[in-house]
């Protein structure tokens, strides 16, 4: 394995870490919450970490480009599916997931849409899209392990920051379509 591999196997490993945190988080022991969160933890700054290594390296590559957001949706989507499930009497948790995955899924259509008219550029990840990011892994990480350490109440944390990532996920959805509409009326009126 050289350096230059790491970025598209630190991608990988967050796919990888998907049954892993969800094994964990259903296992019958006592601390099982705890590693589920923490395996979700170490997904979510691989997401981080993986993109900038690759540029640090100069490995980015096309497929990396690809896979980097698929594997960051599988995760957060599982994550989600979990929490939603969990906390599923809690209408504010079951709208926030819901709005998220559904962005996630516009967004990845409008990007894709973009890329093929040579206009990606105009939908490229915010500073915001970036909070909403972290906001919503921080959430998802509390959420999961849904217990107290160190005196703090994770779990309790964990439902206004993703109902603010809901809230910032709306605002960047916004945001992201309204900077394709040209591009998408110009699609619309040249057919």
């Amino acid at each position: 394995m050289s350096l230059q591999s790491l970025p598209m196997i630190m991608t990988w490993s967050r796919v990888a870490l998907i049954p892993i945190f969800l094994i964990l988080y259903y296992l019958p022991f006592e601390d099982a919450r705890l590693w589920a969160g923490l395996a979700f933890m170490i997904a979510a700054i691989t997401d981080w970490f993986d993109g900038y290594l690759a540029r640090k390296l100069g490995s980015a590559s096309k497929l990396g480009a690809f896979l980097d957001p698929v594997a960051d949706k599988l995760i957060v989507a599982a994550a989600l599916i979990v929490v939603a499930a969990e906390y599923h009497n809690n209408l504010l948790v079951i709208l926030s997931a819901i709005i998220i995955i559904m962005r996630e899924i516009a967004v990845s259509a409008l990007r894709e849409w973009m890329a093929e008219n040579n206009a990606r550029d105009v939908v490229a990840v915010s500073g915001l899209g970036k909070i909403k990011t972290a906001s919503q892994l921080a959430a998802l990480t509390w959420l999961l392990y849904g217990g107290e350490l160190w005196g703090v109440n994770w779990g309790a944390l964990g439902f206004p920051m993703l109902y603010f990532a809901a809230i910032l996920t709306l605002v960047t959805w916004v945001q992201y379509t309204k900077a394709a509409l040209p591009e998408l009326i110009r699609s619309a009126n040249s057919k």
